[in-house]
């Protein structure tokens, strides 16, 4: 008993395509094998040119397919790019008005040393002055006690100087012998 010979499904033209790989370029892929008493080299260029036509349809497929998304993509990263120059610029504005307050702060606090040190020289001063005003009233008040003593001390003088003459002419005197 003989089987049948079965024969092969009628595929529409797109279909009868070979199924082997595509090639990846001159002398990179798989030779191209063909029927018949042909040289290997006959075919070889058919398939070449069919590859290369689909290799471009592949490619500009895959560019048709891609190109928007990576157009918008990059779109995108040029806008988050611009955003992130347009943030850094406010960082350092921000940065820059925050040391301002620092300074602000610091000049602050050298207002309150210099306003707290003029306080202690105006109270040094006003010390100063007082304690002038009372070295010279002791001044005028030793002045005047010297003087009083110096007074005292010559009217006592003076007064022994009466007394010792009132002495001497109370003193007995001898008559002169005439």
């Amino acid at each position: 008993m003989s089987l049948p010979e079965q024969q092969p499904a009628q595929l529409p033209p797109q279909d009868l395509a070979p199924l082997e790989p595509p090639s990846l370029g001159p002398g990179l892929g798989p030779p191209a094998v063909s029927s018949g008493d042909a040289s290997p080299d006959e075919g070889l260029i058919e398939d070449l040119t069919v590859e290369n036509k689909a290799l471009e349809q592949l490619a500009q497929g895959l560019l048709s397919h891609y190109l928007p998304d990576l157009e918008r993509s990059k779109q995108a990263l040029q806008e988050l790019t611009q955003n992130q120059v347009v943030l850094l610029d406010t960082l350092e504005q921000e940065i820059s008005k925050f040391k301002e307050c620092h300074s602000i702060l610091d000049i602050n606090a050298l207002f309150t040393e210099a306003k707290y040190y003029h306080n202690k020289l105006v109270n040094i001063r006003k010390e100063m002055l007082m304690l002038h005003e009372k070295t010279s009233k002791l001044k005028k008040r030793a002045l005047k006690l010297q003087q009083k003593r110096q007074k005292e001390e010559l009217e006592r003088e003076q007064q022994r100087e009466k007394e010792f003459e009132r002495e001497k002419q109370l003193t007995a005197k001898p008559a002169k012998r005439t």
